[in-house]
Parts: C-alpha cells; sequence; structure tokens
C-alpha cells in the first residue's frame, strides 16, 4: 500500500483527490496537509511540518504556491518524492523545483490530465507541418474564482508550440495597448473566466482560407485528480530527476 501525503488536502483538488483514494486497493492518503485544519477528514490534517508523524511513500501537492516552501522542507528532510501539481509558481520557484529533483524524483505538470498531454502532441505536429503559413492562437478557459491567467497549461501548450518552431514563438498576451499588426512569430494567449467551467484549451491555427482548431475540454476535476494518483503511484522508486506525463504514458 502507497501511503500519500496530501498538500491541499482541503482544497477542491484535494477533495477530489481524498474521494477517490477512498475506494483505492493500491494507495491511501496517509496525512494532509493545509491551513485549513478545521475541516473534518477520514486522515489527520496538519499546518505545521514539525507536527507531521504518519510516513508518507510520496506527497501530491494541489494547494498553493505559498505552501511549496514546505513541501520542499519536508520532502528534502523526510526524501520523499513528490508530484507537483499547482500553478502560478513563480521562475524562482520553478528553479527550487528543479534544485529538488537534484535529491528526490519530482513529477511536475501544469496539468495531470492524459487528454491534455496528447492534446499537446498532436499540437506539436500540427506546428511542425503548419510552420511560417499559420497564425497561431491559444485560448483558455476557467471558472470565476481562478487566480492566475494565463493557465499554466495555456503556456505549456504555448512552450511546446515555440519548442517546436523553428523561430522562438513570441508569446502576447495583451494587443490593446499596442496597436500595430500581428507578427508572424507571435503566439496569441487568451483568458476566459467565468462560471463553474472546469477547463477548456483551444489552439488555433489560422490560414489562408482555412483554420484547423485542436480543443480539449474536461467536465470534472476527476480527470485531473486521477492523472495526480496515477502519477504519485508511478513516481514510487524513481530515482532522483525531473519526471513528467509523456514519460509516464510511455511506461
Amino acid at each position: 500500500m502507497i501511503n500519500i501525503a496530501l498538500f491541499g488536502c482541503n482544497g477542491k483538488m484535494g477533495q477530489v483527490i481524498a474521494s477517490i483514494l477512498e475506494t483505492d486497493d493500491d494507495a491511501r492518503i496517509s496525512f494532509g496537509f493545509d491551513i485549513n485544519t478545521e475541516q473534518k477528514n477520514s486522515f489527520p490534517v496538519y499546518d505545521n511540518i514539525d507536527s507531521i508523524k504518519e510516513p508518507a511513500d510520496v506527497v501530491i501537492d494541489f494547494s498553493h504556491p505559498s505552501m511549496l516552501d514546505s513541501i520542499i522542507c519536508y520532502c528534502k528532510s523526510e526524501k520523499v518524492p513528490a508530484v507537483i501539481a499547482t500553478t502560478g509558481l513563480s521562475d524562482s520557484q520553478l528553479a527550487d523545483i528543479d534544485e529538488l529533483s537534484d535529491e528526490v524524483a519530482v513529477f511536475r505538470s501544469a496539468n495531470m490530465s492524459l487528454g491534455i498531454n496528447l492534446l499537446i502532441n498532436l499540437v506539436k505536429k500540427a506546428t511542425s507541418i503548419l510552420e511560417g503559413k499559420y497564425d497561431i492562437e491559444i485560448i483558455e478557459k476557467h471558472h470565476n474564482q481562478k487566480i492566475d491567467a494565463p493557465s499554466g497549461t495555456a503556456i505549456m501548450i504555448a512552450d511546446a508550440i515555440s519548442d517546436t518552431l523553428t523561430e522562438k514563438g513570441e508569446y502576447v498576451y495583451d494587443r490593446h495597448s499596442v496597436r500595430k499588426k500581428r507578427s508572424k512569430t507571435e503566439i496569441g494567449l487568451h483568458a476566459v473566466r467565468g462560471g463553474t467551467i472546469v477547463g477548456e484549451h483551444e489552439v488555433i491555427f489560422a490560414g489562408n482560407d482555412e483554420i484547423v482548431e485542436l480543443k480539449h475540454t474536461a467536465t470534472s476535476k476527476g480527470v485531473f485528480a486521477e492523472g495526480a494518483v496515477k502519477a504519485a503511484k508511478f513516481l514510487v522508486g524513481k530515482k532522483s530527476g525531473m519526471y513528467n506525463m509523456q514519460q509516464l504514458v510511455e511506461e
């Protein structure tokens, strides 16, 4: 049985993961970590690293960027691998995660959905074929409670496109302040926030007289939770280093 430490356990994603693991025969939540310790759970919940008593084989983090230091501290001291699924991390925090991967196995993805990672593969293929003749735009939609924009997934898609292009793409988030024609190297990123949209990502390749669109829509947070649990199981026993969804799929 795999013991999972769930950081951000009382958040929306944390509760979905907890629900999934209630019926899992291979893994369970050993303990949770959250600033909110008043909510009742079937496992102990801490808000102080030094108070943790239970063992863990792997961490799943669906918390908040402000918790990252605590997670890194715990993983380093206990030599526990970590699945980092929190978005909105700064460049310095991403560097801290890279440093952590020198000591333990780290699985990081801005989106834990298998479908999204398939979309990225398709987008890279389309980019290699359509480069130079099509303008590329990314539109992402999320619920009205999401704080970061554009989403980490949209950035992940843009990075995959840029890495595929012969000439690195120029990310453009806001066109109203500069009145000029669109350049060929632009990758436009647009964020929509409203209602209870779980997550929608669309990539548009706009050419002369035709448009190619690739799109992924999540209708439930369960797809991300299932992916995170699969990543946690995948990570147990791995040597130190950085891992991603593509490696999980291939294995």
